[in-house]
């Protein structure tokens, strides 16, 4: 634990903590007084409602759209099943720089949703709310169909057997069953779209702010740690009483039911209501997940002089670059490339270390360090990445130059996904054997290269694959710290949608689509590793 510890200690902690204390303390003095003025703000009170008002309408709007292609992928057996379930998590492992750029592509100007019907639809909160429909649509997906497709559906013909119409049997029987799943995936989807900045703040303009846009704007536009410290704070807050939710709602779906192979609970459509049904879905995702993407390639080749790649040859030249930067566009690959394997590696050996340490020590000390893994999640990667630079400035933790701290940062976000997916596989590797081979004479090095790498090889390779996408991912904290002849993939989208001019958009366009496919492809690896470890993604 000691490493693990270490790593939160002075990469997160002490950032986090020094930048709420400077926004916070005068003279020495704790001014806790500014609390209340800052929450007596109308302005602040206006993003705080809409921050929770956006969330909820997100969350109602997902569930409506989403819960009935979780029962399509659970019951139903088609043709192309598989591939589909690939593409409905391509937005997921998407950055959401990339998906606000998908969007404005598909409603900004000259978009194919453009003015509908009397209406600019890049100009409305629709916008924000149908963005976070795609990137949140395979969380109840994957989340409630993976329960569905195992409940028992015996249960429910049996109460229709005893009188129950087919929907008072599945109101009585079915939705039980699901609710803690329900729960678990709309609390995942609030807490997403609670902390949305990419997507907000692409898409929102200077007219819709969330807590997290508006942490960001009082750091960096206006320089007023008070507001952003009150506001970071308000933020933790809220999100730790989601996680608490969470925590509770997961407990509660582990509890007993009566599951069975999903492979026994799929056939293929019957009757008219049925296929109307899978067609429905059908057409929901190509609108929904695939239109915003085949948009966002089609408005990167659409040139001046008509389709070509001229936007993608002039990512090669930086004399055709925004002044804002001191290299070609192009090169942001290279580097999101490169900070990504570094932040997999520092992410892998946290996490893995952490992942380990949890499997042999228990009581509260566990369940503390557990909730601190988890903390990135919580806490403004806005307040990281700015804390980075006021509190890693002097040695011996001098790396304001450094190229490492980029990495540094994104390996944060990156080692929760690293423990939440090793820890399962390590509990369950058989404490004798590691027993047997420490009684045969090998050392604690040989046990886990000889007993635990063996099993859990394949789990560290998803691991390695979901850190490798969330770094590629990060913008809130890296859009502080990337240096201009450094910039990441998304900070350079970013940076190029915030100038005017056809080039800079078109671009724009291209760094994003280079991004999804990119992150498209980690997925397809962690889809034929996931199929082949177990056949279920």
């Amino acid at each position: 634990m000691a490493l693990p510890t270490a790593f939160f200690a002075l990469f997160f902690a002490y950032p986090v903590t020094a930048i709420v204390g400077r926004g916070l303390k005068d003279g020495g003095q704790w001014q806790l007084g500014r609390i209340a003025d800052v929450l007596g703000d109308p302005d602040v009170l206006h993003v705080l409602w809409f921050t929770v008002w956006q969330a909820a309408a997100s969350t109602g709007l997902t569930l409506l759209i989403a819960l009935p292609g979780a029962y399509v992928f659970a019951r139903f057996d088609f043709p192309g099943k598989q591939l589909l379930r690939a593409v409905v998590a391509v937005p997921f492992v998407l950055p959401t720089v990339v998906v606000g750029s998908a969007f404005l592509a598909l409603v900004g100007r000259g978009g194919l949703l453009d003015d509908l019907w009397g209406v600019r639809l890049d100009t409305s909160v629709w916008a924000i709310l149908l963005a976070h429909v795609f990137f949140n649509y395979a969380v109840v997906v994957r989340t409630v169909g993976g329960l569905w497709g195992q409940l028992d559906p015996r249960q429910e013909e049996a109460a229709r057997v005893l009188g129950a119409g087919r929907l008072a049997a599945w109101r009585r029987v079915t939705l039980p069953a699901l609710g803690p799943a329900v729960a678990a995936a709309a609390l995942m989807v609030f807490l997403f779209t609670f902390t949305s900045f990419g997507v907000v703040q692409i898409l929102g303009g200077p007219t819709f702010s969330t807590l997290e846009v508006e942490i960001y704007r009082q750091t960096a536009d206006f320089l007023d740690l008070p507001t952003a410290a009150v506001l970071t704070l308000i933020q933790f807050a809220a999100v730790l009483g989601l996680l608490a939710v969470h925590a509770w709602t997961v407990r509660r779906r582990e509890t007993a039911l009566r599951l069975v192979d999903a492979a026994r609970t799929t056939r293929r459509p019957r009757g008219p209501g049925q296929w109307a049904l899978l067609w429905g879905t059908l057409v929901i995702i190509v609108v929904l997940l695939v239109m915003p993407l085949l948009v966002l390639v089609e408005r990167s080749f659409a040139g001046p002089d008509g389709y070509g790649p001229v936007f993608y040859e002039t990512l090669r030249s930086a004399a055709s670059a925004d002044s804002t930067f001191a290299v070609a566009p192009l090169e942001a690959l290279w580097n999101s490339l490169a900070y990504g394997v570094a932040a997999t590696a520092i992410a892998l050996v946290v996490g893995g270390l952490a992942a380990a340490a949890l499997t042999r020590r228990g009581g509260r000390l566990v369940r503390g360090f557990d909730a601190l893994l988890m903390l990135p999640l919580g806490v403004s990667a806005v307040t990281v990445g700015f804390g980075f630079l006021i509190t890693l400035d002097r040695p011996p933790l001098d790396l304001r130059s450094s190229w490492w701290l980029v990495p540094l940062a994104q390996a944060l976000v990156g080692v929760p996904f690293v423990v939440r997916i090793m820890l399962p596989v390590l509990r369950a590797v058989d404490g004798r054997l590691r027993e047997a081979a420490a009684v045969l004479g090998a050392s604690p090095w040989r046990v886990w290269r000889e007993v635990d790498l063996p099993m859990v090889r394949r789990a560290l390779l998803i691991a390695a694959g979901f850190a490798f996408a969330v770094s590629l991912g990060e913008f809130g904290a890296t859009v502080f710290i990337a240096r201009p002849d450094q910039p990441t993939l998304p900070v350079a989208v970013a940076r190029l949608l915030g100038r005017a001019g056809e080039l800079n958009y078109g671009q724009a366009m291209a760094l994003s689509t280079i991004l999804m496919v990119v992150c498209a492809g980690a997925l397809l690896v962690l889809e034929r590793l996931r199929t082949d470890q177990s056949g279920e993604f």
